[in-house]
């Protein structure tokens, strides 16, 4: 059998109780009443959560708003519909502020009451709904973000899990891209503040007046000139208090400072940029988030996530990366990390060019390169990946060509014929591979096979 609703009625006229008793039970709810509001407070503070509140307006020593009100500071969740003789427009407004679902006026009819009482089920529905799609959206922006394929962003997960619900500030270093943002906004939504709005400043983007007012607020006629913003920020962080650009008098505040850096915070208070009293300040607790480099057992998830995001957004068809492509991207250093991953993944998609994506990746490595002569190189860079892709296209010409006369049993015109080429640059590639005979086929392709896993299996070691 179903569970009943429960429902209390608030009422101060015996009438009206015994009424709504008798025609709410008929309907097969499990009805308690009773008379002030001063008993359905001390019901609901003693633990007892009614599906429903039918809750007079006008009733002695506590009326019904001021029994609302109480109600509400115990669980915002509760279902009141408020009765009143009265229909006045400010009474009716200020329920539904304190947090009535409807207002009936008396006398009402029956299906008056069960409007409303199906109206209070849906919105009720409809916030579980919402708080249900919040909680999933958290969870996936944890698992996208965080995609725990590495040893160094588990033990990050946990570090945000630990540090998230406690009221501190947090300091997040780390090199530009590496997801500093993600951190900061993970350890927002897994805070007590969740349901609180979740600002973001970039203070190297503002010069210094304007940050101040940014971050403070100013008053009318406010000068600018010297101003010491760190002094600023770190009596918030120590007194919870600032006073705006040009004001006088102190405002009280309530916050949580998140604060991410990709400068050399040590270096920078050595040289009296950064102010050592503000970094003990801020770094209460921290978290360093490593360059995509050191975690490239991410990158194939990574790439999927991208891929499937701006498949999506663009309206492209998904497209499957070679494997060329996600060794390349393997064994690519990232300078920029996850921002620039993210947005060659993006032109990826667009071009849907797979081979080109592949030629920038080799003149981005080829560049960084020239520009970075000191950089250790990795195994596949010390192959050369000009190399490697030469090694990649002349192995699919020669299989190509073989397969073509194999078809045309050795007909050479027929076989330039279908792989759309002249008759003299197939003698020209068959000299080149050596596939002068049919005996000599299977020995080239072995040949190559067994120097092909040189230049393309070879992996780094993470």
């Amino acid at each position: 059998m179903p569970v009943k609703e429960k429902i209390l009625v608030v009422d101060d006229e015996p009438s009206i109780r015994k009424y709504l008793q008798t025609l709410l039970e008929v309907e097969g709810f499990d009805v308690e009443a009773v008379s002030s509001g001063k008993d359905a407070i001390k019901r609901v503070g003693a633990g007892e959560r009614p599906d429903f509140i039918i809750l007079d307006v006008l009733m002695p020593e506590m009326g019904g708003l001021e029994t609302l009100q109480e109600l509400m500071q115990m669980d915002r969740s509760l279902n009141v519909i408020m009765l009143s003789c009265s229909n006045e427009v400010g009474t009716v407004v200020e329920a539904i502020r304190l947090g009535a679902h409807d207002y009936l006026t008396k006398p009402f009819e029956k299906t008056e009451l069960e409007a409303a009482m199906l109206k209070s089920r849906q919105k009720k529905q409809l916030t579980q709904e919402n708080k249900a799609l919040r909680d999933y959206c958290d969870q996936v922006t944890e698992d996208l973000s965080f995609l725990a394929a590495s040893p160094q962003m588990v033990r990050i997960r946990q570090q945000i899990l630990q540090i998230a619900p406690v009221d501190v500030p947090v300091f997040v270093c780390g090199e530009s891209g590496v997801g500093k943002e993600v951190v900061a906004r993970m350890i927002h939504l897994r805070s007590k503040r969740r349901n609180q709005a979740f600002i973001k400043v970039n203070c190297a983007a503002l010069p210094g007046e304007l940050l101040e007012s940014e971050l403070f607020g100013f008053e009318q006629g406010a000068f600018t000139g010297s101003v010491h913003l760190q002094a600023k920020l770190l009596h918030v962080l120590q007194d919870h208090q600032y006073s705006r650009l040009g004001g006088r008098h102190l405002v009280e505040t309530d916050v949580r400072v998140l604060a991410a850096t990709n400068v050399d915070v040590h270096e920078a208070m050595k040289t009296g940029r950064f102010r050592e009293d503000l970094y003990y300040r801020l770094n209460v607790l921290s978290i360093n988030v490593p360059p995509l480099r050191e975690r490239t057992s991410e990158i194939p998830l990574l790439f999927k996530h991208f891929l499937e995001k701006y498949s999506e957004k663009f309206g492209k068809t998904l497209q499957t990366p070679s494997k060329h492509l996600l060794d390349a991207a393997l064994n690519y250093p990232w300078p920029g990390n996850l921002r620039e991953l993210e947005n060659f993944v993006k032109r990826y998609v667009i071009l849907e060019d797979d081979e080109g994506s592949l030629r920038e990746l080799i003149e981005m490595s080829a560049t960084r390169q020239r520009t970075s002569p000191r950089e250790e190189p990795r195994v596949a860079r010390e192959q050369g990946l000009k190399a490697l892709v030469r090694g990649l296209k002349d192995e699919a010409e020669m299989e190509a060509i073989a397969d073509a006369l194999e078809k045309t049993r050795w007909c050479r015109k027929d076989a330039a014929k279908m792989l759309g080429i002249s008759y003299k640059a197939l003698l020209y590639k068959m000299r080149q591979f050596n596939l002068d005979t049919p005996r000599t086929r299977r020995s080239s392709v072995a040949k190559a096979e067994e120097s092909a896993p040189a230049a393309v299996g070879a992996k780094q070691e993470v």
